[in-house]
């Protein structure tokens, strides 16, 4: 058998013998390298006779493997030193590439799918198909792109987007300078409701009935205020846009400063302690939080929800903030490229969705799904990952989730728990479970919920459109039907796919072009009347 072995005796190194005596030593492997079957079968080969015992291992082109004498420390006979070292020798084994893979040797060691089967398919890498999409995808627009700029030319005009030749968008900028005095508003109703008794701050007795009021009257003075400016002036609709959504933001802000406020008041008088600091948080006791700096940075951070500190970040990474504000100014030039030149001209020839023919209504409404849902992509990446990492970058906020894996949504109720991150936890704190502690059921909870996010769209796309005609208003509500309907294929078929497709047809390739049609003509039939 020595002879007939795979390597003989002598061509072990010296000293390897004792190592590979199967009586005293453990070997173990410590480096395999690439099998020529695919990286799954192996080869056996007879290392060779050591006392008179057959050692046989498992192995590849070249095995590397260490034994470690390990007699002393089996051995628990009284009196017998044990070593504190352990003696690794290691070897490496030569063999030759002719009896790697022998004949004779089974090439079909196990039961396998194949890698496109549905058993398996879920289980294998498809980043070489993922490239090969985005391959395609670049090759195929480009070729529309040219064909489009050959044919029409470069469309690109500045007068739909801003108007400052006319100064119509300066009151906008004044408007949105005096924002800030709401939030220190705010703040100057909250200290209404401490007051200092010999040296130590306690709460005052002005009645919550009163605090509630005040700051009702701040937020809702500071969403009119704006959206009077903008409707009188007759802005542009991307300052506009911006103006109005900074105002919900600040609108939405100020409602859980003054919600936490009150909740945190609430412990206090029935004797419980404070929420705990969140981790690499600063821990502020109330009421050290009632300060100008702390209701700036909460009015600053990329959150919706007040608490008290943040978990924060160590350092700004200044050259990583450069890479992030660069793609923003290129993700922003495509979007403004595909608008100009795609949606435009394609919405200008086009009828009223509900009042010309269907049919051609529905050829508008496929040919404008691909463009509209690049720019809603682009959109989402630039604000939720780029905008907001940046600004949490530079305030140093900690806690960065800003969004989830929402493209994988299998419901439409998955999704918009994962999409916006900011909004979700604000409604589920604000607004879902204040109304399921009110008394409210579930489902009538989840229906306030989409009633309150449909208004908020309405105000945000009807304010700068200079007209609310609820179209925003009822896509959002027809969301709660599709809720149901994937989560009944959800629990009836098992199937993740099938919600999942269902969810990007109707929101993505229907929804959002066909409202973008509504809105154009209503805009285009009020501005020539």
């Amino acid at each position: 058998m020595a002879d007939s072995g795979v390597a003989k005796r002598e061509d072990v190194p010296e000293g390897a013998g004792d190592s590979l005596d199967s009586s005293s030593q453990l070997s173990e492997m410590t480096n395999v390298e690439s099998d020529v079957t695919s990286g799954e079968e192996d080869s056996v080969s007879t290392i060779g006779a050591v006392n008179g015992q057959l050692s046989t291992v498992r192995q590849r082109n070249s095995v590397h493997f260490k034994s470690i004498d390990s007699g002393n420390l089996l051995d628990d006979r009284p009196g017998k030193k044990r070593l504190m070292e352990e003696r690794i020798v290691t070897q490496k084994v030569e063999v030759s590439t002719k009896f790697v893979l022998r004949g004779s040797t089974p090439a079909h060691q196990k039961i396998k799918e194949s890698p496109l089967s549905s058993d398996a398919i879920f289980r294998q890498s498809h980043a070489g198909l993922f490239n090969l999409c985005i391959v395609v995808l670049i090759a195929v627009n480009s070729r529309l792109i040219i064909e489009n700029l050959m044919k029409y030319g470069l469309l690109i005009r500045t007068g739909f987007w801003f108007s400052s030749k006319s100064a119509r968008d300066w009151p906008l900028l004044m408007c949105g300078l005096t924002l800030p005095i709401f939030p220190l508003a705010a703040l100057l109703v909250e200290k209404l409701c401490w007051e200092n008794i010999n040296g130590k701050v306690v709460i005052s007795n002005v009645s919550e009935r009163v605090i509630f009021v005040l700051h009702l009257i701040i937020s809702t003075v500071g969403i009119l205020y704006p959206g009077y400016v903008i409707h009188r002036v007759q802005s542009a609709l991307l300052s506009g846009l911006v103006l109005i959504i900074i105002a919900v933001t600040g609108w939405m802000k100020l409602i859980s400063y003054a919600h936490t406020n009150k909740d945190l008041r609430e412990l206090l008088k029935a004797g419980e302690k404070q929420p705990e600091p969140p981790q690499h948080a600063e821990k502020i006791e109330v009421p050290n939080h009632l300060t100008v700096k702390n209701i700036t940075y909460f009015m600053l951070a990329p959150t919706l929800c007040y608490q008290l500190s943040y978990p924060r970040s160590d350092t700004i990474r200044k050259g990583w903030v450069l890479r992030q504000v660069g793609k923003l100014v290129v993700f922003l030039g495509l979007m403004g490229f595909i608008i100009e030149q795609y949606i435009n001209p394609t919405v200008k020839n086009s009828q009223h969705p509900l009042r010309g023919n269907y049919l051609q209504a529905l050829e508008r409404i496929l040919k404008l799904s691909l463009p509209v849902l690049y720019v809603w992509l682009c959109l989402f990446y630039c604000f939720f990952h780029l905008w907001l990492n940046v600004v949490a970058e530079l305030l140093c906020f900690g806690d960065r989730e800003f969004y989830k894996d929402w493209w994988n949504a299998q419901t439409v109720e998955e999704y918009w728990r994962m999409w916006n991150m900011p909004v979700h936890k604000w409604m589920v704190r604000h607004i879902y479970f204040p109304s399921i502690r009110a008394g409210l059921h579930k489902s009538t909870a989840v229906l306030l919920v989409f009633a309150i996010s449909a208004l908020f769209h309405e105000v945000v796309i009807g304010v700068p459109c200079h007209m609310l005609r609820c179209w925003a208003f009822l896509g959002i509500m027809l969301q709660v039907p599709l809720v149901y309907l994937t989560n009944v294929i959800k629990e009836r078929y098992h199937n993740s796919m099938v919600g999942n497709m269902v969810f990007w047809f109707f929101f993505c390739i229907v929804g959002q072009p066909m409202c973008l049609l509504l809105y154009y003509h209503d805009v285009v039939n009020f501005s020539s009347n």
